[in-house]
């Protein structure tokens, strides 16, 4: 039988036993320290690496439990294996020590046998949980990657025409993000687009078709030669439905799908021509509350072939604010299980304020509201706001 070397630390205050143990352990290869007492071990714990712990339990100043119990209070160093050293007549003490988070636990006198047998099985132990975590930090890393690429998609600059403020914030559950929003001018500049989008699942296949989904609507509604003269509805509504096409008919398996709003606004008359493809409903605020809902005019994106989506229009007049959001801003839950709610949302609009500080208000009162709960879906919030002195 082939046993795992390692770094072994020998926690004893009776010299003869110490001993013992550590030429049996050095006879195996390993490199062993050792510690007189509980004190003394927590000491060397902290100062290098060690890959398994055998303690005794009866020591003076600090006892085996003490040490155990300190262990696994550290983050440091509770992942560190320990086999507990015990008295033949100390098979209690044994148990206790394994429900406190000890790995095994070794009689004296030792039989050589049992010694090589459980120091190699824990030791087996931590070197897959070291690998565990190596990879599990590789992972990470290649999530941070992910999340930079992601924010990437996501506009730097949003447009900001004369007597117009556009705001939106992305606060992503995982690492990467199923939500989007874009907001761009398209090539005459006479229409500003805007896009607030959630795709289906969490992590890592959702950010990747949410790549995709946005890459395909910015594609095609600025594909100038494929429609020519065609009015901004008509591009609206083929950018919309290629798109649907394309994820129904190349990855249809997947079971993929996002609901997307999509607008095109004219900053100079105030017009918003748009297509709510299975979104929740944005919302348009003046000084007395909510005076239109856009209500869903098609299906979610990428679920069936030719579906018709119907573009429809809603005037934006001066003092007017459009407030469009994920389903992950009312359905934020706080600790106690409440979900946050459309109208708790609804409640915190403003037209008396700027949208930047509407936005940020609104982040600060959904992550107080969270609290210590988990964020179990992304966040996305578009606020498009029009002067109230505009023309």
């Amino acid at each position: 039988m082939t046993v795992e070397l390692g770094h072994l630390l020998v926690v004893d205050d009776n010299k003869v036993n110490r001993m013992l143990l550590i030429r049996s352990l050095e006879k195996e290869g390993h490199c062993v320290s050792s510690a007189v007492n509980g004190r003394e071990a927590l000491e060397l714990l902290h100062a290098d690496s060690y890959d398994l712990v055998l303690l005794d339990i009866e020591m003076p100043e600090m006892d085996g439990y003490q040490v155990l119990s300190s262990m696994k209070d550290d983050a440091q160093l509770r992942h560190i294996p320990v086999i507990m050293i015990t008295a033949v007549d100390e098979i209690e003490s044994a148990i206790r020590c394994i429900e406190m988070g000890a790995e095994d636990y070794l009689p004296k006198p030792f039989n050589p046998i049992l010694l090589r047998a459980r120091i190699g099985a824990s030791l087996d132990k931590k070197h897959l949980r070291d690998k565990e975590q190596l990879y599990l930090k590789s992972l990470e890393r290649e999530l941070e990657i992910g999340r930079d690429i992601q924010a990437g998609f996501l506009p730097t600059d949003l447009p900001q025409a004369s007597g117009w403020e556009i705001a939106a914030s992305l606060k992503s559950a995982k690492e990467v993000a199923g939500d989007f929003y874009d907001a761009f001018y398209l090539e005459s500049e006479d229409k500003i687009c805007l896009v607030i989008a959630d795709v289906c699942d969490k992590g890592v296949g959702a950010a990747l078709f949410m790549t995709l989904f946005r890459s395909l609507l910015r594609f095609t509604i600025g594909a100038t030669d494929a429609f020519g003269e065609r009015s901004p509805a008509s591009r609206l509504k083929y950018a919309v439905t290629l798109t649907n096409n394309y994820i129904a008919n190349t990855h249809g398996e997947t079971g993929m799908f996002a609901t997307i709003f999509f607008g095109l606004l004219d900053p100079a008359d105030g017009s918003l021509i748009y297509i709510n493809a299975g979104h929740e409903n944005p919302l348009v605020v003046n000084s007395n509350g909510v005076c239109a809902i856009l209500k869903k005019t098609g299906p979610a994106v990428g679920i069936i072939t030719d579906v018709e989506f119907t573009v429809q229009e809603v005037q934006l007049y001066p003092g007017i604010l459009f407030f469009a959001f994920t389903d992950g801003a009312p359905d934020a839950l706080n600790p106690a299980g409440n979900s946050f709610g459309r109208e708790r949302l609804i409640s915190l609009l403003n037209n008396d304020i700027s949208a930047k500080i509407l936005l940020d208000n609104m982040d600060v009162q959904l992550k107080e509201f969270i609290g210590e709960a988990e964020q179990f879906d992304d966040i996305t919030l578009l606020i498009v706001q029009r002067s109230a002195c505009s023309k």
